[in-house]
């Protein structure tokens, strides 16, 4: 039988290797460690987080002395810095316990993956099982008291301190209550051999509003502020995460500030400068290009925006859906500064055209709200003085997205709606 011959596949001009990866996989590159840069990444420094590192340290000191730290509440918008920070210091006491010999247990649960009672109890009880002679606590079906009363005799068997960390809390909060905080907040009360506390962790200051105020006092025994990064400040985190991520002298003049300039405007996001960065390092090696420029950090950023809005407009309710189709009509008949009215009248017509019952004003207006919430749109309330207030509405949705092909692909009776002609309400 004759030797197998490697095949290869022609396509067009050019004839390549039987694996599309032979000639990718070996390729040079920018990077020198791209995972450095993602945001699930802990560095071993955390530029302009002293105080509150300092904060959180001070606090859970207490759990090397065998005794139990306060309770706290880390807020701040997203991207600064909390999880990093929490993360950080919950390893380094853990390393230092481990060195002087104190039993210091910390548990991170992310509660918007983990979000309701049930599972969150049963993922730190899960997660103090060493042995294979332990039977997991089930994904469901047992009483919630009796999950309780399971992972009180584990952390009693366990001993020790244990830092209880709850990355956004308020997902939680809103979506199951605050039975689970009073549960975690009076662990104490069932624990006999060993001590726990609890580390909230918010983007919405306001979320203890929700709490009951036995709830409320307990958890927020310590709270910490941060404060989003400026551009100076994401420069320097910028600098030194590229300093072992990418390669020297690759990252072209203006590509760092330009990256922390756009992300300071979006509330100081530390994670929003590390992933423009990444993918404008990605964009120049996808062209082969042996320096990152500021032409890539513009691509990156329309990647980025599309790649954020698209599933938002794919997931929007029908009604929703339809009520922005209405706002998009109306700016392809040249109007800015598109009032309720004008939207409504469009989306009454585009309900009929699609088989749809229309919304009453009123839910109209309170969708017009949402798509504003979600930053699909700008919707500013003016006063026109004895005729009442009004909104002006405009879509804010970038350039390089086609909202309609993408309400199209997951509506289908939606497809062609953008092409019909509708009758247009004019101003008075």
């Amino acid at each position: 039988m004759p030797p197998r011959q490697k095949a290869r596949i022609r396509t067009g001009d050019a004839t390549m290797s039987d694996n599309i990866f032979d000639d990718i996989i070996n390729r040079k590159t920018l990077f020198v460690n791209k995972d450095l840069l993602r945001d699930n990444h802990t560095p071993n420094e955390l530029p302009h987080r002293t105080k509150e590192i300092k904060a959180l340290s001070m606090n859970l000191v207490e759990a090397l002395n065998g005794n139990i730290p306060s309770n706290m509440t880390l807020y701040g918008v997203t991207g600064a810095g909390k999880t990093a920070v929490a993360s950080y210091v919950c390893n380094q006491l853990e390393t230092k316990g481990s060195r002087i010999g104190r039993n210091v247990n910390t548990i991170m649960v992310n509660c918007r993956q983990i979000d309701t009672q049930y599972r969150v109890l049963a993922h730190i009880g899960n997660s103090l099982t060493e042995s294979y002679e332990i039977d997991e606590i089930p994904f469901t079906g047992w009483p919630v008291d009796r999950v309780f009363s399971e992972l009180v005799k584990r952390m009693d068997s366990k001993g020790g301190v244990f830092i209880i960390v709850l990355d956004e809390i308020d997902h939680l909060v809103k979506k199951a209550g605050d039975d689970l905080l009073y549960n975690l907040t009076n662990l104490n009360q069932s624990l006999k051999n060993s001590r726990s506390c609890v580390i909230g962790i918010s983007n919405d200051l306001k979320f203890t509003e929700f709490l009951d105020p036995r709830v409320r006092s307990r958890l927020g025994q310590l709270d910490v502020i941060f404060n989003p990064y400026d551009a100076s400040q994401l420069q320097d985190i910028l600098r030194q995460r590229a300093a072992t991520s990418i390669k020297q002298g690759v990252l072209s003049d203006g590509v760092v500030q330009l990256c922390s300039a756009l992300a300071a405007q979006e509330h100081g996001d530390a994670r929003c400068a590390l992933e423009l960065l990444r993918v404008s390092t990605e964009k120049a090696d996808e062209e082969g290009k042996n320096s990152v420029m500021i032409k890539h950090v513009r691509v990156a950023q329309s990647q980025i925006e599309a790649d954020q809005i698209t599933p938002v407009i794919s997931s929007l309710p029908k009604q929703q859906k339809l009520v922005l189709a209405a706002i998009l009509i109306n700016e392809k008949y040249g109007l800015k500064n598109i009032e309720t009215g004008q939207v409504q009248d469009i989306y009454a017509q585009v309900c009929l055209s699609v088989g749809q019952n229309a919304l009453t004003q009123r839910r109209v207006r309170m969708l017009i709200s949402n798509l504003d919430m979600l930053g699909l749109i700008t919707a500013r309330v003016i006063s026109r003085g004895r005729m009442g207030r009004t909104k002006e509405i405009n879509s804010c949705i970038p350039s390089n997205v086609e909202p309609m092909v993408i309400m199209g692909e997951s509506e289908p009776e939606m497809v062609g709606i953008f092409d019909k002609n509708y009758r247009h309400q004019s101003r008075l």
